[in-house]
């Protein structure tokens, strides 16, 4: 018998030991959820429930089974008999026994994702699209449009309208690819994974026999995540709970972050609906972080407009209040990251124990650089890696074959996207460069051209101009996305995002005189997955990853970078105030990642991409879910000063005060001042066609670099500009 008192606080006791009846538990983050789960699997068994009678659905298998054997090891080995799973695995099972009451026969066939993907695209044709400029979506995006509106229960018009602007026109033909699509299925007794859920929906509803047989046969049903169902999971729970109301659900609505997979936090909220009368326990003791992180996160989503309230609290002693700190500009944002890093280590803290988590996975393309610069590994979690994509390849492959004409890998990347050059033309055209040293630009020239290769023009032109020997690296950049805009927009369906990625490579390129220069630094390459670094040294690599995919772990020290409008929150949440509170959300799942400190970082200096703005409403600075804390959660401080970054982080007492603290000291050092012009670097200034902005820094004698709030970052000539002081 377990002694259940010693290992369980209160409330996890409460959630153990109430096995009859509907209960919803709501689970805070480092709370010991999944003890609870364990120790109650373990109970239903220790009090002589058949451990085939007990259901436990989790979001993968990998979870289930993982709780079952710790249960086994508790107490009893029949606890790895319970029933554990995925709603799909158990809409199989189910679905096998019953497919004649659906028109299937029990030998149907699963469809995985990519014989999805394949019959879709066999089905096209039947569409009898017209030729024309505008393009059809690929068969990976059309199998994404179809199952996210199957997993969000919306027409197919209202999703292309809000998820997949850029096909709108298409709309008609991808509804009736809809109905194709379902026909075959049906007609060649083939299930896809969304048909799973969907046919255990309807058989649950439609079939009171079934709903009886499979009431007996689970008789406690336990759901881990529910924050994270889909309106269809949560409607299969409330079918196979009917008729003996003993199930528990077990989540955190603070915790929902995965709606663009059709999650709904909401079912937390009807739970207690659909089961009247059903207890409700809260977890709110933590076991991870300190109190004053949790004071942080327990403020954050007390402006929540829709949560159950929660007070987060631990039993351990001290700890430091996060910190806030402006690092003015996005270069020194990673410089103060990386030296925030080696402090640690210094001071005997395991780099595997430090994270940097950000909101979307180009936020981390600057500190990237950085750490490949200092030479400090990392592994990165979530989208790819900058020199991963497809995209950024073949952008870079432009600028790389100017640098070194001899580069054949990038030479067959820009050749092979132009209209008729295949493999064959490829290699004879390189052969043709390479024999007779032509330079980059004259590529039209060569003797094979024929009507067919009229893309060799525009490519010759573009790297005409980008031989240019004072070209700076950033119109260098600009002149290639002008060029590669449409070529991406043919290759990609999601080239929106993907345009988003290049134009992060703009104010990357202004920062450098030399396009090697600029070159060279990308191409620093560091270990892109797990995969690639040797099992042993694991332990030896900081971690870098979206919040997405931080859900679930913990470090020692949580470093949030880009704490800024319009990158966290995402500029596309501002017109929804659904999308708003999700990236709250998003925030606080990041906040309580942390055990012992908490680090958020933003760059107040920068301005938002111009692309941004208009979504954003021209919001800058710190983040809002930041601002309206009260000022004693967290402590604000400046990586500025006199000394620069490294002169020491300046402490402010009052958050008005550090939101105005953003000049430096009039004793500016001979580099940060220049006698042909009366400024310094933090000076505050009008410029008449790009507004107000903030002097970043003097590269040169007679230049000057500015960030604008609205244009962004310009080197000016002190010469011929006329820039007044603030």
């Amino acid at each position: 018998m377990i002694d259940y008192k010693s290992v369980l606080n209160p409330s996890q006791m409460e959630a153990v030991m109430t096995l009859d009846g509907p209960v919803l538990v709501i689970a805070g983050a480092g709370s010991g959820k999944t003890r609870t789960l364990v120790y109650r699997v373990a109970r239903l068994v220790e009090t002589g429930v058949a451990p085939e009678e007990v259901l436990l659905l989790t979001f993968t298998r990998k979870a289930a089974q993982e709780m079952l054997n710790r249960a086994a090891g508790l107490s009893d080995i029949r606890c790895t008999y319970v029933s554990g799973g995925t709603f799909h695995s158990l809409a199989h099972r189910v679905l096998r026994s019953h497919a004649e009451l659906l028109g299937y026969r029990n030998t149907f066939t699963i469809l995985d994702r990519s014989d999805m993907e394949a019959v879709i695209h066999s089905l096209v044709p039947e569409l009898s699209l017209s030729g024309g400029l505008l393009r059809f979506p690929k068969r990976g995006t059309l199998a994404n449009i179809l199952s996210k509106a199957a997993n969000v229960q919306k027409p197919i018009d209202v999703l292309v309208t809000s998820e997949y602007g850029q096909f709108v026109h298409f709309t008609p033909q991808i509804s009736k690819l809809a109905v194709l699509y379902d026909e075959y299925k049906k007609a060649n007794q083939l299930m896809d994974y969304d048909d799973l859920i969907l046919n255990l929906q309807r058989l649950l509803k439609e079939n009171e026999h079934v709903r009886g047989e499979l009431g007996r046969q689970y008789r406690f049903i336990m759901v881990d995540e529910y924050q994270d169902t889909n309106s269809i999971q949560a409607d299969i729970v409330y079918w196979l709970g009917q008729g003996h109301q003993n199930i528990m659900v077990v989540g955190d609505d603070s915790q929902s972050i995965y709606s663009f997979r059709g999650a709904n936090y909401r079912n937390m909220f009807a739970f207690k609906t659909q089961f009247s009368g059903a207890r409700l326990i809260r977890l709110e003791e933590n076991y991870r972080s300190t109190q004053p992180i949790l004071t942080f996160t327990n403020s954050l989503m007390d402006r929540a407009n829709e949560k159950f309230t929660k007070c987060l609290f631990t039993k351990r002693e001290g700890g430091q209040r996060p910190k806030v700190i402006d690092t003015r500009t996005e270069p020194e944002q990673a410089l103060f990251v990386c030296k925030y890093v080696k402090e640690l280590i210094g001071q005997g803290l395991p780099i595997s124990d430090i994270a940097v988590l950000f909101r979307a996975a180009y936020h981390s393309f600057e500190l990237e650089a950085e750490l490949s610069r200092q030479g400090i590994r990392y592994v990165k979690y979530g989208g790819f890696k900058f020199l991963e994509s497809a995209h950024i390849k073949d952008f870079l492959a432009h600028l790389r074959v100017v640098v070194n004409r001899d580069e054949a890998v990038s030479w067959v990347r820009i050749l092979r996207l132009i209209k008729n050059v295949g493999q064959a033309k490829t290699q004879t055209i390189i052969n043709w460069i390479r024999q007779n040293q032509i330079p980059a630009g004259r590529i039209e020239t060569w003797p094979g051209a024929g009507k067919k290769d009229s893309g060799l023009k525009p490519l010759s032109k573009l790297l005409n101009d980008l031989s240019l020997n004072n070209i700076s690296p950033k119109k260098a950049v600009e002149d290639v996305l002008e060029y590669y805009t449409p070529i991406l927009m043919e290759r990609f369906d999601d080239f929106p995002k993907r345009q988003k990625d290049l134009e992060q490579l703009i104010p990357m390129a202004g920062r450098y005189r030399k396009l090697r220069s600029f070159l060279d630094d990308l191409t620093l390459e560091p270990p892109s997955s797990p995969a690639d670094i040797e099992q042993e040294d694991v332990d030896n690599t900081l971690t870098l990853s979206t919040v997405h995919s931080a859900k679930g772990l913990e470090w020692q020290v949580v470093i949030i970078i880009w704490v800024m409008e319009g990158r966290f929150p995402s500029p596309m949440s501002y017109n929804n105030a659904a999308d708003l509170e999700e990236e709250r959300r998003l925030m606080y799942v990041a906040s309580t990642r942390a055990k012992d400190q908490l680090i958020l970082c933003y760059p107040g200096e920068e301005s938002m991409p111009p692309w941004q703005m208009a979504g954003a409403g021209f919001r800058t600075g710190l983040s809002s879910f930041i601002k309206e804390l009260p000022s004693d959660v967290v402590s604000y401080e400046s990586a500025g000063g006199r000394k620069g970054l490294f002169g020491g982080l300046r402490s402010s007492p009052d958050r008005d005060y550090f939101r105005r603290e953003k000049t430096l000291s009039s004793s500016s050092t001979d580099s940060e001042k220049t006698d042909s012009a009366e400024f310094a670097r933090g000076d505050r200034v009008k410029h008449p066609a790009f507004g107000a902005g903030v002097v970043s820094r003097f590269p040169e004698d007679d230049k000057i670099e500015v960030v604008f709030r609205d244009a962004g970052r310009k080197l000016l000539h002190l010469k011929y500009t006329n820039l007044e002081k603030a």
